[in-house]
């Protein structure tokens, strides 16, 4: 059984509740529904789950439901002897996205009272766009992801007091000692190759056999590829052309999305394919990263629409494309091959899962530097640079962005495989693990890293 972070805030609203109903969004195949169901079997003596897709793909109980006393009586047809005790029922909505209209009923059933819900759903953006009320003030939307490096430590059983102790050495501006560094790079690298997704991690802790990882990636991506058509026919073979064509933008040296190259149309722009970049990153399977020309507090005012990177959603998916069954290219550093798509692949994954929007620094004169995230403290912008090679002091692009006056940066980290923790200037270089602590807002003193 995995731990997961979202178990603490489903705690929470099983144990005091609330006057919103929880909604838990993100990707399909990430955990949602069955940590639902494990937290909620554990507060609520009955627990009742309707799958709407799997309803949506077979009887359609729920289609035209648009009453709640309607609901109520579906419901009853195949749950009735589990909704007797309301205080000690909770009802699961699983993939509410499958019939936009119920998000509109939200607000009647918690208004009703009669029941404790919760609901998932894996394009609620979408969704909503659909909805001709809007739920408003009656939902929570908690967004949730894959596991992240952290979470893979604890699969593999790696303690608190072992973590606890690298965040302090994080904190501190120091390095850790380097059998410590070659333990937790060690488990770096194979998240590198395993990635977040529960199948995928569960296949590894249980067989440690590669060959088994990739097929449960394999299938997330297969699903993730067919999901396209089910929710939008028209754009469908755009939005499969630009998923499969991502690995192939990241392995290019600028990594950007290339128009021309999703339907071989000469002078495509970015605006022909809105609903396409819409949905790929709404539904949570890939992670869009926009350009900032002028980066100045806060990075949304400064984004460029049509300079775009995306980046998959999950590290694994990455490294099974472009490796399959081989290790070696992750895990003994293999000289002739470029790691650097797949270790901002990596940071791009733990940075979304902390919640921050990201950003990407582009001037035709002055350069690209990979990542650009806010700090809510200073107001001002924080350049990252990832480094996959030996040479991290090498980066012009992110030189020239600090010591631009004009762009007011108190702080930039480079990224890279080196054990060493060093200050220089307004630079700090550490390892590349060390991200998994980088959170949107301040945790020690004033210091948002």
């Amino acid at each position: 059984m995995l731990r997961r972070k979202i178990q603490k805030i489903l705690e929470e609203y099983f144990r005091n509740g609330s006057n919103k109903i929880l909604i838990i969004s993100g990707a399909r195949q990430i955990g949602k529904s069955f940590i639902i169901r494990q937290e909620g079997k554990k507060h609520f003596k009955n627990f009742i789950e309707i799958d709407l897709i799997e309803d949506k793909n077979g009887k359609g109980v729920f289609a035209n439901v648009s009453t709640k006393e309607d609901f109520y009586l579906r419901l009853s047809s195949f749950a009735g002897e589990r909704m007797k005790e309301g205080e000690k029922t909770l009802i699961f909505l699983d993939e509410i996205q499958a019939y936009p209209q119920l998000l509109t009923l939200l607000k009647f059933l918690k208004a009703d009272n009669r029941f404790t819900y919760i609901v998932s759903g894996s394009l609620l953006g979408l969704a909503l766009k659909q909805t001709l009320s809007k739920p408003g003030g009656s939902i929570e939307v908690i967004q949730m992801y894959q596991l992240d490096f952290e979470e893979f430590l604890w699969a593999n059983g790696v303690g608190e007091d072992f973590i606890e102790h690298i965040k302090n050495c994080f904190e501190n501006r120091i390095s850790v000692t380097p059998d410590i560094h070659k333990i937790i790079l060690d488990l770096f690298k194979k998240f590198l190759l395993v990635g977040g997704l529960p199948d995928a991690v569960n296949s590894y802790i249980q067989t440690h056999n590669i060959v088994n990882v990739r097929s449960a990636q394999k299938e997330v991506y297969q699903l993730y590829k067919g999901d396209a058509g089910q929710y939008d026919t028209l754009h469908k073979l755009a939005i499969e052309r630009i998923y499969e064509l991502v690995p192939s933008y990241l392995e290019n040296k600028k990594k950007r999305v290339v128009y021309n190259s999703i339907e071989g149309k000469k002078n495509a722009r970015s605006e022909q394919y809105t609903e396409e970049f819409e949905y790929l990153s709404k539904s949570g399977i890939c992670n869009e990263v926009r350009a900032v020309a002028n980066p100045k507090f806060p990075l949304i005012e400064s984004e460029e629409k049509n300079l775009l990177k995306l980046y998959l959603n999950d590290t694994g998916l990455l490294t099974r494309i472009l490796y399959q069954n081989n290790i070696s290219a992750i895990m003994d550093d293999t000289l002739s091959l470029n790691l650097g798509a797949v270790y901002e692949q990596v940071v791009c994954s733990e940075l979304t899962c902390h919640g921050f929007p990201l950003f990407y620094y582009h001037n035709k004169k002055k350069g690209e530097v990979d990542f650009l995230i806010d700090d809510y403290n200073t107001l001002s912008a924080v350049p990252i640079e990832i480094k996959s090679g030996k040479d991290v002091t090498r980066h012009a692009s992110l030189t020239k962005f600090v010591n631009n006056a004009d762009y007011n940066i108190k702080q930039a980290f480079v990224l890279s495989n080196d054990n060493r923790v060093r200050i220089e200037g307004k630079i700090t270089y550490m390892p590349i693990y060390y991200v998994m602590f980088f959170t949107p807002y301040a945790t020690k003193g004033s210091m948002l890293f």
